[in-house]
Parts: structure tokens; C-alpha cells; sequence
């Protein structure tokens, strides 16, 4: 198992090169970036001038056509576009500014952002704790409501229960998480009912003034209508996975050998099903938490006015700023592989008769 473990951390980096030459070859050839964005703002502001306007800290006369190739340029001075490219690094050519990018990101040196004026990875720390409470707490709950709902159902195959959860957890399913949050902003949060919950930030803004006790209720409260959004999606999938894992595993021989035995019931689901039907629902974790946590709460953060990862990365794609958009990919690719390493090595906690170094893993 060890060996098995070298070789996968050893194929993380280069995955992560892989998938980093990718993107950064798509990115050259879309259209716009920060350097036409930066001078699409100048020519607006030289537009509203009258006389000239600021420049990187200096005066600057309203000048004749440039003759640089960015249309965005026209009217300003071709040495101060050439002070843009230097500045974001257009300077050299993509491959020199590949490596150079790759270089800093192996001493975990991401930069500093082009747009915010600040380096990425305090952008990042400073939006994480919103993006982890979501993912974070919608993974609990999912996970603790669909597993044993899956078993309930599972054992009562084929009945009202069975038949009526079914229906709710599709309806469920079919409604959008972000129309699930404006029916619950309209509902609970001052839409037009009742006012019940924040609308607004994770916390309250007299939160450090709180005890400590007030100060994890203020959390909860501002969390619970957001966390419900991104819950009422996630049951479905993981409640039948569970269901029809478990079926499959109680019509095999030794469930009828274990009954036979005289086990009890609670016995033989949770002493034998349960380990052998877990392992298809292991395997989906490792996904789940990187899309809850990294990428599914976009329009939720929206909705509910949460400044998190979800948000800074969707701006960062509208602003081109490729230092957090790069950063971002790097670091959330690496996080994801180091999760599906971890969902291997459950796999073997749950059932150690899975050896990886035997099938040549």
C-alpha cells in the first residue's frame, strides 16, 4: 500500500502540469485580457477628460492615435501601453511566462492579483471561510440524511415508504438549488412573509461584540438558509446510490448465510451490507466535497450576498485576472487530487480485502 501511495503522490504533479498547459494555452487564444481590460478603463477615463488624465501616478497629455495592436489602445500613448504589458508580465512570450507562472507556483508564490491590489492568496484565506462553511455543511447533512434514508428505503423496498420518500426526494432533485433560494428569501428572509433570517453575510456585523455561544447561533442563523439551498439537490442522487448498493448487496449469498445464522437484522445490515455497500458511496465523497466547496455555490453566494471563492473566481474570469484565475485552478486541481488519493485509502479502512498493489493500482 505504501508503494501504491508513492506512485499516486507522484502523479499528482504531473496532472496538475497537464491540466495547468491546458488552460493556459485555451486562455491565449480567448479573446480580451487584463491588458485590453486595463486600457479599455483608460480610454474611458481619457473620454471623460479635458484636458488629460493620470497615468501610473503621472499627468499625461490627451495624445494622437497609438499605433499599438490592442483596439482598445487607440488614443493613448504607445509608451504607456507598453508600461501595461510589462506590468502584467505581456512582455514575454507565453512560454517564458509560463514557466515563470509555474516556477512561483512550486514555492507556493501565486502572485498578486491584476484588478484587487492585493496578493491572490489573501484573497483566496479571505473568502475561504464562506466557501467551506457551505460545502463543508451541506456535505455533513447530506451525507447523514441520505445514508440512512438509503437503508430505511432499501429495507422497505417496494413500499409506501419507499414509494412516497422516492417521490420526494425527485421533486426534490428536479428544483434548482438557486430557485429553492429565492422561494426560501421570498418566505423567510423579508421577501414578503416573514423576516426569520439574514439575508446578508455569514455573520452579523456586531458579531466579535457577541459571546461566544451568540456568536455560533449568529453563524447558524445567517447559514441556514443557504445551506438548505445547496442540500435539497444533493439528497437524491446519494439516497437511491445508497438504496440500490444495499439491494444489491442483501440478495448476495452471504446476507442468506448470515440470516441463516440467526444474526439479527441490525446484525447483518450493519455488520455485513454496510461495509460492502459503502464503498460505491466512498467513492462519490472525494467529488462531492470539491464541488460543494469549490464550485457549486456560485448564484448561491449571489443570492444570499456571501463573498466566497465561487464569487472571487467567477469575477476573476469576467476581469481576466489571470494571477487568481490560475491560482485558483492550481490550487483547487491539487486539493481535489490529494481527495481522490484519500477516497482510495477509504476504500481500504472500509474493506481491507481491496489491495491496491495487487491489481497493480
Amino acid at each position: 500500500m505504501f508503494a501504491y501511495v508513492l506512485r499516486r503522490l507522484a502523479l499528482i504533479p504531473l496532472t496538475l502540469f497537464g491540466i495547468m498547459v491546458i488552460n493556459f494555452a485555451v486562455v491565449q487564444f480567448a479573446p480580451g485580457g487584463p491588458v485590453e481590460q486595463m486600457l479599455a478603463t483608460l480610454s474611458g477615463a481619457q473620454a471623460d477628460a479635458t484636458s488629460g488624465f493620470s497615468g501610473g501616478g503621472r499627468e499625461v497629455a490627451a495624445p494622437s492615435m497609438s499605433g499599438s495592436d490592442y483596439r482598445g489602445a487607440r488614443g493613448l500613448p504607445d509608451g504607456l501601453v507598453e508600461e501595461i504589458r510589462t506590468l502584467y508580465g505581456f512582455d514575454k512570450p507565453p512560454v517564458e511566462r509560463f514557466v515563470d507562472m509555474m516556477g512561483s507556483y512550486l514555492a507556493f508564490d501565486f502572485g498578486d492579483s491584476f484588478f484587487r491590489n492585493a496578493p491572490v492568496v489573501d484573497l483566496i484565506l479571505d473568502k475561504l471561510p464562506v466557501s467551506a462553511s457551505l460545502g463543508l455543511w451541506s456535505t455533513l447533512i447530506i451525507y447523514l440524511v441520505s445514508i440512512p434514508l438509503g437503508i430505511a428505503k432499501a429495507v422497505r423496498d417496494g413500499t409506501p415508504f419507499d414509494v412516497w420518500t422516492s417521490g420526494l426526494v425527485i421533486v426534490g432533485y428536479a428544483v434548482p438549488g438557486f430557485l429553492f433560494a429565492i422561494l426560501l428569501v421570498v418566505i423567510f428572509a423579508g421577501g414578503s412573509v416573514v423576516s426569520w433570517f439574514p439575508l446578508r453575510g455569514l455573520v452579523s456585523d456586531n458579531w466579535a461584540e457577541l459571546p461566544w455561544w451568540q456568536q455560533i447561533l449568529d453563524y447558524f442563523w445567517h447559514l441556514a438558509l443557504p445551506v438548505a439551498s445547496l442540500v435539497i439537490g444533493g439528497f437524491a442522487t446519494l439516497t437511491l446510490l445508497t438504496k440500490n448498493s444495499f439491494l444489491d448487496e442483501i440478495g448476495k449469498q452471504y446476507v442468506i448465510t448470515a440470516r441463516a445464522k440467526g444474526l439479527s437484522e441490525n446484525r447483518v445490515l450493519y455488520g455485513h451490507v454496510f461495509r460492502n455497500a459503502m464503498l460505491i458511496v466512498v467513492a462519490g465523497l472525494p467529488a462531492t466535497i470539491v464541488g460543494l466547496l469549490f464550485t457549486g455555490s456560485l448564484l448561491i453566494e449571489v443570492i444570499f450576498s456571501l463573498d466566497g471563492l465561487g464569487l472571487l473566481s467567477y469575477e476573476a474570469v469576467l476581469n481576466r485576472d489571470y494571477p487568481v484565475v490560475f491560482a485558483s485552478l492550481f490550487i483547487f486541481t491539487l486539493i481535489g487530487l490529494l481527495l481522490n488519493l484519500i477516497g482510495d485509502l477509504m476504500y481500504v479502512a472500509i474493506d481491507p480485502r481491496i489491495d491496491f498493489e495487487a491489481r497493480g493500482g
